[in-house]
C-alpha cells in the first residue's frame, strides 16, 4: 500500500479487519499512537504492522496513522459498519470542518470518486515541518493537533451533528492551556516572552488573559469528561513544556495542577511527562524538530530566520508603506512607551496586514493564520525605523 498514490484507501479498508485486530478501540489505540509519536506530531513508525516492507516518509506515516485512528473510531462506534459508509462519513465530517470552503473545495469539483476525494482530503490535512511556507500558521503544534480530528469524528458519529463547535472548542482549550503552560515559567527571558506572544496570537476563537495571574478559570475543563480527552490535553501540554534539561518548578506545578483540574491521578501526570521525555530521548537524533530545548523554540527560531530575511529584503518599501500610514505610525510610536488597548492592538494588526498586502513577498503574513507571525514583524519594526522612534523605549 502506497499512501502517495491513488487507490490506497480502498486497499487499506479491504485489508483492515477490525474484528481480528488487537487495536479495536480508540482507548487501546491511543497508547500506540503516543508511542509512535503521532500524538506528539512526529510519526516515527506505524501503529499497524508494516507487512509490505515499504519505507514510508514521515508524511506518509502520519497519513496512515491518522486514517487508522479514524477507521478504528468508525468501526468502534458504528455497529455493522462497512467501508463505503466509512468513506462517506469521513467526507461528510471533513465537509463540516471546512467552514470557509477552502479546505478541499476544488477536490469535490475535480472528482466524483469518493475514495479519491477522501485521499485528497487526507493529503491536504497532513501538514509537515519541511518548509515554513507549508505550515498552517493558525496552529503552532499543527501535527500534534491532528488527534483533534479523531476525537471530533467520534463526537460526530455519536451525536450525528455538525462537529465544528466541538473541534473548535477543543482546539481553543488546548491552545489556551499551552499558552498558560509557557507562561508558567518562574523566570522568562526575552525569548520566552516572544514565545508567549506567539501562542497568544495563535488563539482564533477567544481572547485569553495574558496577565501573569491568568489561570484555569478562563478555561472550561469541566466540559471534558472522557478520559481520552483528558489524557490528550495533558500529553500535549507535557510536550509544550518539554525541556532537554530540567522542567522548572513552575512548569512542574502547572502540570500537576492541570492533572488535578482534569481529575486525573498523579500516576497519569507522571506517566505523561515520562512518555514525552522517553520519546524525545529515543528519537531526538533522528528528528530535527527535537534538536532544540523545546519544539516551540525550534518553531520560533525557524520562523524568525524566515521573517527576518523577508523583512530585510523589503526594508525600504516596508518603511515607506508604514510611514505613509499616519495612524499606524502614531500607534507604533506610543507602543514603545505604553501598553496599547485591545482596540489599538486590533488597529495595529489590521493596518500591518494591509501594509503586507501591498508587498507580495510578505504574503506569508496574510495567509490563513498569518497573524501568528505579527509579533515577529513588530519585533523587527524598531530596527527599521529611525532611532527617534525608540528613544523613549
Amino acid at each position: 500500500m502506497n499512501p502517495s498514490t491513488t487507490g490506497w484507501i480502498d486497499k487499506f479498508l479491504r485489508d483492515f479487519d477490525i474484528e481480528s485486530h488487537t487495536l479495536s478501540s480508540l482507548d487501546s489505540l491511543y497508547p500506540e499512537l503516543k508511542s509512535v509519536g503521532f500524538i506528539y506530531g512526529t510519526s516515527v513508525a506505524l501503529v499497524l504492522p508494516n507487512e509490505s516492507g515499504i519505507v514510508y516518509s514521515e508524511e506518509e506515516r502520519t497519513k496512515i496513522n491518522l486514517f487508522t485512528a479514524l477507521v478504528v473510531t468508525y468501526y468502534e462506534t458504528i455497529d455493522n459498519g462497512d467501508s463505503k459508509d466509512c468513506i462517506k462519513a469521513l467526507i461528510e465530517f471533513y465537509e463540516y470542518l471546512d467552514t470557509k470552503k477552502s479546505f478541499f473545495s476544488f477536490i469535490n469539483a475535480l472528482t466524483s470518486n469518493k475514495s479519491e476525494k477522501l485521499e485528497k482530503i487526507m493529503h491536504t490535512r497532513i501538514q509537515t515541518n519541511e518548509s515554513i511556507f507549508k505550515k498552517n500558521f493558525s496552529h503552532l503544534l499543527t501535527n500534534a493537533l491532528l488527534f483533534i480530528d479523531v476525537l471530533a469524528f467520534e463526537h460526530f458519529l455519536i451525536h450525528d451533528k455538525n462537529p465544528i463547535d466541538y473541534a473548535s472548542s477543543l482546539e481553543e482549550t488546548l491552545t489556551n492551556i499551552v499558552f498558560l503552560a509557557l507562561n508558567s515559567k518562574i523566570e522568562k527571558d526575552t525569548h520566552d516572552e516572544l514565545l508567549v506572544k506567539l501562542f497568544a496570537s495563535s488563539v482564533r476563537y477567544t481572547e485569553v488573559n495574558t496577565e501573569d495571574d491568568a489561570s484555569f478559570d478562563q478555561i472550561h475543563l469541566e466540559d471534558y469528561t472522557d478520559e481520552l480527552e483528558k489524557r490528550y490535553i495533558l500529553d500535549l501540554t507535557s510536550l509544550a513544556v518539554w525541556n532537554d534539561k530540567e522542567i522548572d518548578l513552575g512548569e512542574q506545578d502547572f502540570i500537576r495542577a492541570l492533572g488535578a483540574e482534569l481529575s486525573l491521578s498523579n500516576v497519569w501526570v507522571k506517566e505523561s511527562l515520562r512518555s514525552v521525555q522517553s520519546f524525545v530521548k529515543d528519537h531526538k537524533e533522528d528528528i530535527s524538530f527535537f534538536n532544540y530545548s523545546n519544539p516551540a523554540h525550534h518553531f520560533y527560531k525557524q520562523t524568525s530566520r524566515t521573517v527576518s530575511v523577508l523583512i530585510l529584503r523589503n526594508k525600504k518599501r516596508l518603511i515607506k508603506e508604514i510611514s505613509e500610514s499616519k495612524d499606524l505610525m502614531i500607534l507604533l510610536g506610543q507602543s514603545a512607551v505604553r501598553d496599547l488597548s485591545k482596540e489599538e492592538k486590533r488597529q495595529v494588526k489590521q493596518q500591518l496586514l494591509d501594509v503586507c498586502k501591498t508587498i507580495p513577498s510578505l504574503a506569508i503574513f496574510i495567509l490563513p493564520g498569518g497573524s501568528l507571525l505579527l509579533p515577529l514583524l513588530v519585533k523587527f519594526i524598531p530596527q527599521l525605523l529611525p532611532s527617534a522612534f525608540n528613544e523613549n523605549k
